[in-house]
């Protein structure tokens, strides 16, 4: 019998455009909302089904990751193994393009894609109960990177609302090579709790132009931010660092940081910002790219 063909999926990063931290639950997490983006860049995902579950890492950031024994690919793995009889499992391999405890969830992007890979294998829905009992099962961010379109997510990342479309944002991703961990940055926030952000609403960017959905989410903020910035003081040059490109429309940290977008009215102006950037900060870790769908063209 020939050899198992290796099945691919890009787990693209996650931006967290707004985010707003709504009250501190009775477990101690926190609910939130959040309007949430994805970018064209991100890690990549191979799959062989067949034979004993395993996961290989490799690319610029594999050492971060930390050993494949705890990745969250083969905790969502292991997690579906226990909802679906018979499921075929097999071998994994990952490029770790994205850096670690950045607020991109690219852990979550990956664990995801594991899903989606083995449902192709298997025969299953991505929008399976078995899946998405999976995903929540494996971590708050994996449920809203298993179909990875705009949409906002709530609670602690369980609650979706549906997809909408989302005009191309053209942006820039920095991140100034400082891991932040998100329970520490949740710690920070609760000792000082920021302002709650305004609400933007999602149905004012739909069906408009960038411009107009610019201007909506300028009405916004993350929540994190002070936080973040309080542990980790770079936050605020990268952010005053994207401010500062000609062009740049919106500069805002996504997630718990410490990466921080730019987003601009057009992709020659986020290529030429994230060069410029580069110039300066060569440390720094800048990738042009435009947020949306995963799938945008």
């Amino acid at each position: 019998m020939p050899p198992a063909t290796a099945l691919v999926e890009p787990a693209p990063a996650k931006v967290n455009l707004t985010l707003r931290v709504i009250g501190r639950r009775p477990d101690g997490y926190h609910d939130l909302e959040s309007l949430v983006a994805f970018a064209r860049i991100g890690d990549s995902l191979d799959f062989t089904p067949g034979g004993a579950l395993a996961l290989e890492v490799r690319g610029p950031f594999a050492a971060a990751a930390g050993a494949p024994a705890g990745n969250l690919v083969l905790k969502a793995a292991r997690a579906l193994e226990r909802l679906v009889d018979g499921l075929v499992l097999g071998r994994f391999a990952l490029v770790k393009e994205l850096p670690v405890a950045a607020g991109l969830g690219g852990g979550s992007a990956d664990a995801a894609a594991a899903l989606r890979l083995i449902a192709r294998a298997n025969g299953l829905a991505c929008d399976d109960a078995r899946v998405m009992a999976a995903a929540r099962a494996t971590g708050a961010d994996v449920p809203v990177c298993v179909d990875p379109r705009p949409r906002v997510m709530g609670g602690i990342g369980e609650v979706l609302s549906s997809p909408f479309d989302l005009p191309p944002l053209p942006a820039v991703l920095v991140n100034p090579g400082v891991p932040l961990a998100t329970k520490d940055v949740f710690a920070a926030f609760a000792a000082a709790p920021a302002a709650p952000a305004p609400d933007v609403d999602p149905n004012a960017m739909q069906g408009v132009s960038a411009a107009a959905a610019l201007a909506a989410l300028a009405g916004g903020a993350n929540d994190l931010e002070p936080a973040a910035i309080s542990l980790c003081p770079p936050v605020a040059d990268v952010l005053a660092a994207l401010n500062a490109t000609p062009g740049c429309r919106l500069a805002r940290m996504s997630g718990s940081g410490a990466t921080c977008f730019g987003l601009y009215q057009s992709e020659q102006a986020a290529e030429a910002a994230a060069h410029a950037l580069g110039g300066v900060q060569p440390q720094w870790w800048i990738r042009a790219t435009v947020l949306g769908g995963y799938d945008s063209k």
